[in-house]
Formats: C-alpha cells, sequence, structure tokens
C-alpha cells in the first residue's frame, strides 16, 4: 500500500472535498444485535463500551427502525492522507468550527471523511473549499495543487512553512 502525504500544505492544497449525494444516519446499535441492514448500507462502524456506533444511508437506517442519533452529510476529503499526518484534520476542523459548523471525522486508510450536520452541508463545502483556495494560494509553484478558492487560518500555513513545508 502507498503511503499517503504527510505535508500539510500539500494535503490542504489537495484535499478536494467531495460532498456524497445522499444524507448519512450515525445509529446505535446495543452489543449483539448485528441487523441485516449493515451488510449492504454500513459505510463504518465502531465499537463503543455502550454498543455498536454505525453510519450507514440514512433512508436504510430508517427502513430498518435503527434509533438514529445524527443526520449527516458526509464529505470526503479526497487527497490520500497518510493516517500519520500531523495538522489536517485540526485545519480543516477549525475551518468549519469558525462558521458553527460541527465536524465528525474519521480518518480512513486512503482519505478522511467528515460528518457534518446535514442542514450545514453547502456551508461545509464552502468552508473547506475555501481553506484549499488559501492553501493553493501559499503553494510554491510545481506543488501539484490544482484547485482554488479563498482561506487557511494562516498560522497553520505559516507553522507549516517554519517546519520546512512538513506536517
Amino acid at each position: 500500500m502507498s503511503v499517503g502525504e504527510r505535508d500539510l500544505v500539500a494535503l490542504l492544497a489537495n484535499a478536494s472535498p467531495t460532498l456524497h449525494p445522499a444524507p448519512v444516519a450515525v445509529a446505535t446499535i446495543a452489543d449483539g444485535e448485528v441487523p441485516e441492514v449493515l451488510r449492504a448500507h454500513a459505510i463504518g462502524t465502531f465499537r463503543e463500551t455502550e454498543g455498536l456506533t454505525v453510519y450507514l444511508d440514512a433512508e436504510a437506517a430508517e427502513a430498518a427502525g435503527l434509533r438514529i442519533v445524527f443526520r449527516a452529510a458526509w464529505i470526503t476529503m479526497t487527497v490520500h492522507s497518510d493516517l500519520e499526518a500531523v495538522g489536517f484534520t485540526a485545519a480543516f476542523a477549525h475551518a468549519l468550527a469558525v462558521r458553527g459548523i460541527a465536524a465528525n471525522v474519521v480518518a480512513g486508510a486512503f482519505h478522511d471523511h467528515v460528518f457534518v450536520p446535514w442542514d450545514s452541508a453547502q456551508d461545509a463545502m464552502k468552508a473547506l473549499n475555501a481553506l484549499q483556495g488559501q492553501a493553493i494560494s501559499t503553494t510554491p509553484p510545481g506543488s501539484g495543487a490544482t484547485k482554488s478558492s479563498d482561506a487557511i487560518p494562516a498560522r497553520a500555513s505559516a507553522s507549516a512553512r517554519r517546519r520546512g513545508g512538513s506536517s
């Protein structure tokens, strides 16, 4: 398996957030119960002391009668991020937080995924695209950055440059 990107500025400049079209339900299931709906519709699961937290298609969760605790929009940061990259999650969570948008982040082996309130999806996309645009505007030519928009916190960018561009 290839190693993902670790450089914070490169991660931000190439984040390419993508909004999935259907709402996602975050639901809870008591230990021992694993409904059939999970086999076909699970996006992710996390075992907690209180039971299993599942991320799945909202329509399927409703049809299965699952206890839904959060209705979310699913945004994938499509850059291949390394699980040991430092600052990427903090930067995009901060960009959302300053706009009052909750960010529930799940790191996959290849990409970071952020689940935001369904009604905040478009505002979240604007914030994340602005973050990427600001990173692109501060990235030297030839870095591989391909899109533009407008706004990462200057602290994150300047901090990364002081460390020689590493995260």
